[in-house]
């Protein structure tokens, strides 16, 4: 029979006053939806403070939102309006003007009294054409064409709270006044859909929360990110820069070279221990290889294509698909993938993943049961075509290096892979002092590539790994990849934002692909299974996520300079040199401010620069040769020379060696 959520749960006693929404059958829906219900029907209420219901808070107050930004701009057209992970977004088609923060104040406050109005919201099912009719009488062409793209099979739906309506299928509160703790945050520009082709929306963003304490401890947390933002820190710390002539492909400068080379010194000092051989592959490859991979017919609009001498010679000679000579060699990938019709060897692709190349070095020599597992690391560069709409400081790029590795191994094999490759995650995020991550399982997809008895065995050999070092994970069904399910590591950072940066693939594509083969013990040909993982992700991201988490307080082992030393006056300045050189020579990275500023300005100078140690030198440390050593506001007191040199060596020691 049909009825509502909310007639559900009043009949089973179930409906508290401060319901917003509820599951059935383990779906979210609204109280005020017709559903099909049966006596094996399971309902549970959703109270306006549970985790359940901000996904319903955030969208409702996005219908809020682009209500009052139509009623005080007339005119602006409504395109899409979701919930996201920290809030909520709606994209607006605005013709007289770009939103300012007096905008987005006058928004805010015209929200505020349709709250107050305690509407309510309610769900319309109606036909096709009564919806493109509806949508058509408001000009609103954006969502007639989104009303094209629902499946035929699928129900139109509209919501409607007061006078305004939008085409939606929920779910949604039951009225405005459950909606008490919102914010406008921020303006962006916004591809339609996110095609560059299309027109430029202006995205107001905003949050939402189940009351105004939650809302305020958010808004902290913002400000703090404002503060770590890693493209200011970046900018201040003098460790990166972009430039106009290589869009989103970061310059690393000394301090940040160092920063970088440091973080993948790190990880190769830790792959001898855990068996992985590290490789080079080239930069270009044949597009032949792509598309053996499958690269070229699903990613190749996100790859830099590559044309040699040979493509030029050959549009010479034959017009090919109206290219002119001289628009070969633009940036544009429009334009090279208008060569396509090229002869293979004319056309190549920048390497924009490491994994096919490694398949061919597993496939270049007969492989026994007894070389498994092969797990070949890689830090080679990548190049990928980001959207400028998508781009972001170093944490979305077009060229980046990964801690990328592949193993090869056996079905057999897989459990013990994956259990040494979480130790390794352990140990690396303890030692960079992010310790606490969960865990998602992303299990089979309706389309997938393989046997289900495989898929069974690699989903129970992720789950098993995790179990078995005591921790526990979340099930995120069906968003595995085509080609196998996957681990995906989410780690808190110092203001409890979570960021997802390690994972481990299982892959039963490439080496079909590849034709990859081994004999077994039985002098058979198996196919053995391929094991993507990294620890890092992208450095260029991780720095991003890492600079923010330690606010540019890098650790001593890491930092560009480990201690920096500041004297009282210049007659302090000749023993200074003296102690700088003598920790330099002990393998210190020292900086000596020999400036004429006076103490205070240098000792604000090396913490703006976030140097882990400062070593102030005055009378008494000349006198009894040393140094009274501060660590960020801590002072640690004097230290004598061989003494200090010893401390600073402890802290500088990287987290491998103190474990060792």
């Amino acid at each position: 029979m049909k009825t509502t959520a909310g007639q559900l749960l009043k009949e089973r006693n179930r409906l508290p006053n401060n319901t917003v929404a509820a599951v059935v059958d383990g779906k979210l829906v609204d109280l005020h939806t017709p559903i099909e219900v049966s006596e094996k029907t399971t309902a549970e209420a959703v109270n306006v403070d549970s985790p359940k219901a901000l996904a319903v808070i955030r969208h409702s107050t996005a219908h809020v939102m682009a209500d009052a930004v139509q009623r005080l701009f007339p005119g602006t057209k409504v395109t899409i309006g979701p919930s996201i992970d920290n809030g909520f977004y709606y994209d607006f088609d605005r013709r007289d003007g770009r939103f300012s923060d007096e905008d987005l104040a006058k928004i805010e406050a015209t929200m505020r009294e349709i709250v107050a109005a305690d509407l309510p919201f309610v769900r319309h099912g109606v036909t096709r054409d009564e919806a493109q009719a509806r949508f058509s009488s408001l000009g609103e062409t954006y969502k007639l064409e989104i009303l094209k793209s629902i499946p035929a099979d699928e129900e139109v739906s509209y919501y409607q709270h007061g006078e305004w309506i939008d085409l939606c299928e929920g779910p949604h509160v039951p009225s405005t006044r459950y909606l008490q703790a919102i914010k406008l945050t921020s303006v962006a520009g916004a591809y339609w859909r996110g095609n560059e082709n299309n027109p430029m929306l202006q995205r107001i963003y905003g949050t939402a929360f189940p009351n105004q304490k939650a809302l305020d401890a958010h808004l902290k947390q913002l400000e703090e990110a404002r503060a770590r933002d890693h493209r200011k820190l970046g900018k201040e710390l003098g460790l990166f820069m972009f430039h106009e002539y290589a869009p989103a492909s970061p310059f690393f400068l000394p301090r940040g070279a160092h920063v970088y080379n440091g973080l993948i010194s790190y990880i190769r000092g830790l792959y001898a221990k855990y068996g992985y051989s590290e490789v080079i592959t080239p930069q270009i490859f044949d597009k032949a290889l792509w598309e053996t991979s499958g690269h070229w017919e699903n990613y190749r609009d996100n790859m830099f294509l590559a044309l040699g001498t040979d493509a030029l010679e050959a549009a010479r000679s034959e017009k090919v698909q109206g290219i002119k000579v001289d628009e070969i060699f633009t940036v544009e990938p429009e334009v090279a993938t208008a060569l396509k019709d090229v002869r293979a060897g004319y056309m190549s692709g920048c390497k924009a993943m490491n994994c096919p190349s490694h398949c061919l070095m597993f496939g270049a020599e007969k492989k026994s049961y007894r070389d498994l597992p092969l797990r070949l690391a890689d830090f080679g560069r990548l190049h990928r075509y980001e959207r400028s709409g998508t781009l972001h400081g170093l944490s979305r790029v077009r060229t980046f290096s990964q801690d990328d590795a592949h193993i090869f191994c056996t079905l057999e094999q897989m459990q013990g892979e994956i259990a040494s490759f979480f130790d390794l995650l352990e140990e690396v995020y303890t030692g960079l002092e992010m310790p606490n991550f969960r865990i998602a399982l992303a299990t089979r997809p309706e389309k997938y590539l393989g046997e289900i008895a495989n898929w069974d065995a690699a989903e129970k050999a992720l789950a098993d790994a995790v179990v078995a070092k005591g921790r526990t994970f979340d099930l995120a069904p069906g968003e595995g990849a085509f080609y196998g399910p996957k681990l995906e590591f989410h780690v808190t950072d110092a203001i409890g934002r979570s960021w997802q940066l390690g994972t481990i693939q299982v892959d039963f594509n490439l080496p079909e692909r590849f034709e990859l083969e081994y004999v077994g013990s039985d002098n058979s040909a198996h196919r053995p299974v391929m094991l993507h993982r990294a620890v890092l992700g992208s450095i260029e991201r991780f720095l991003s996520v890492f600079i923010e988490h330690t606010a540019g307080w890098f650790p001593a082992w890491l930092a560009p300079e480990q201690v920096v030393l500041v004297t009282v006056s210049d007659k302090h300045l000749e023993y200074a040199r003296t102690l700088a050189a003598s920790l330099r020579a002990a393998g210190l990275r020292v900086l000596l401010d020999d400036s004429s500023d006076k103490l205070g300005a240098k000792i604000r100078a090396a913490s703006v620069l976030r140097v882990p140690f400062i070593g102030v030198i005055g009378d008494k440390e000349v006198t009894e040769q040393g140094a009274t050593l501060r660590k960020g506001r801590t002072d640690l007191g004097f230290f004598a020379a061989a003494d200090l040199t010893a401390k600073l060596l402890e802290a500088a020691q990287p987290p491998a060696r103190k474990s060792a």
